[in-house]
């Protein structure tokens, strides 16, 4: 359920800097919890690769933004295919290439409003599969996220040493 106080709108150039922020929040984050496998440990913002990677993102016209009071507070990113390293399927799907929320506003639903969304989204375009994948090493917290959030675990992966979990929802 959507907070009252998260907005979502399409995102823009000038939202670089506050998408890199929650990047680099999420890397030093990562890395106070001993998980630099899953991003590294050098700041989102410190990779020209990655840089441009956001830059043409927000060029594409793909990057929702959550806003809580204002603040930029997450970031959402849907396709209608998956990146080359997963399986695709031979039906219609919508897949969550990114979610990316504010380490600051955790616990404030972000996460579960860009969720919604994005099945909200596959409703509209009448697409039945929402699909995603994250980082399957560590403990299994983050497969374990998607999990209560509704996904099932479908095919593990291994992209060069990196450890990657692929989830669906059926939304019919």
């Amino acid at each position: 359920m959507m907070s009252i106080m998260t907005m979502l709108r399409l995102g823009y150039h000038g939202d670089l800097s506050e998408i890199l922020g929650m990047f680099d929040e999420a890397v030093a984050w990562l890395s106070g919890l001993g998980r630099q496998d899953q991003w590294g440990s050098v700041p989102w913002s410190a990779v020209p690769e990655r840089v441009q990677g956001v830059r043409s993102t927000l060029d594409s016209g793909a990057l929702w933004i959550a806003e809580v009071d204002g603040e930029v507070a997450g970031a959402l990113v849907l396709g209608e295919q998956p990146p080359s390293y997963v399986p695709a399927v031979a039906e219609p799907e919508l897949y969550v290439r990114l979610l990316l929320t504010s380490r600051r506003l955790r616990g404030r639903g972000i996460g579960t409003a860009l969720l919604e969304h994005a099945r909200g989204q596959a409703t509209r375009r009448r697409i039945g599969l929402l699909r995603v994948d994250c980082w399957a090493g560590g403990d299994g917290r983050l497969v374990r996220y998607y999990v209560e959030a509704g996904f099932s675990p479908t095919e593990r992966f291994d992209r060069d040493g990196w450890p990657g979990q692929v989830l669906e929802q059926r939304l019919v």
